[in-house]
């Protein structure tokens, strides 16, 4: 990996990590994140299809009270960085970084323990600059914190980047079949997990339709993945317009404000 990739790799890395606490641009979200490093990297395909499949995974990933959610960030940066190093962008080592992105999620919960520890100081001394009225030291502790936030997830890629490539490769390839298939099918199952929650959450009589057009064009080889996108985007714009007409034409009261709603009632 040329030295120019490296630093873009832990740019993205550093805004990986702020991204983890702003949730503004969602550069922490796996399929951003890992896109970005193939990009960067020369593997954009590879990216998307890792990002892709971590992005379902995470998506089961939600801070609850005081339990905080596995690091999707490090997960998304550390699989994307193994993946380049390993040198396979086939299927297969798609789905061994999928894999190894499981335990790095979890090993991340500690670097993410070890900085909010450290924040608690921060703050407080955010609070004293408040009452002393001094702006300028107040965003500064906010500043560093934020610093902290994204050293958290840059500091690990810059460590992943300095071993050899050569050293990645020869353990990846000393993992028993046995192993990595293994990881394989238990990302794999996982995965059908978030593509669950995601039908559970969106599938409504309204959007079933839908669901079944999508299914039948991905069976169509000819079409590409921008094209399907094209199809998706103006599906979307025609339901919306449908449910602003709602149903005001002739004939039964409608039941919904959805057109569609209204005849899948019917049936």
């Amino acid at each position: 990996m040329s030295l120019i990739s490296a630093i873009l790799v832990i740019l993205v890395a550093f805004l990986a990590g702020l991204e983890g606490i702003l949730d503004q641009f969602q550069f922490h979200q796996p399929l951003v994140a890992c896109t970005l490093i193939g990009l960067v990297t020369g593997n954009l395909t590879a990216g998307i299809m890792l990002g892709g499949s971590l992005q379902m995974i995470a998506l089961g990933w939600a801070n609850i009270g005081a339990a905080v959610a596995p690091d999707a960030a490090l997960a998304s940066v550390a699989a994307a960085i193994i993946l380049v190093l390993g040198g396979d962008t086939s299927a297969r080592g798609i789905a061994v970084a999928q894999a190894v992105a499981i335990p790095l999620a979890v090993a991340g919960l500690f670097l993410t323990m070890l900085v909010r520890t450290v924040s608690v100081g921060l703050v407080h001394g955010a609070d004293a600059a408040a009452k002393e009225g001094d702006i300028a030291k107040m965003e500064r502790y906010h500043y560093i914190a934020l610093l902290l936030q994204g050293l958290r997830i840059a500091v690990p890629a810059a460590l992943l980047l300095a071993i050899p490539t050569q050293a990645v490769q020869a353990a990846l390839e000393a993992m028993p079949a046995w192993l990595s298939n293994g990881m394989a099918i238990g990302g794999g199952m996982v995965v059908a997990v978030g593509y669950a929650m995601v039908i559970n959450m969106m599938a409504t009589r309204e959007v079933w339709p839908f669901f079944a057009i999508g299914f039948a064009l991905a069976a169509v080889s000819d079409l590409t993945l921008i094209a399907l996108g094209a199809i998706g985007v103006a599906l979307a714009f025609i339901y919306l317009n449908l449910s602003k007409k709602g149903g005001s034409g002739g004939g039964s009261a409608a039941t919904s404000t959805d057109p569609i709603g209204d005849i899948l009632e019917d049936y």
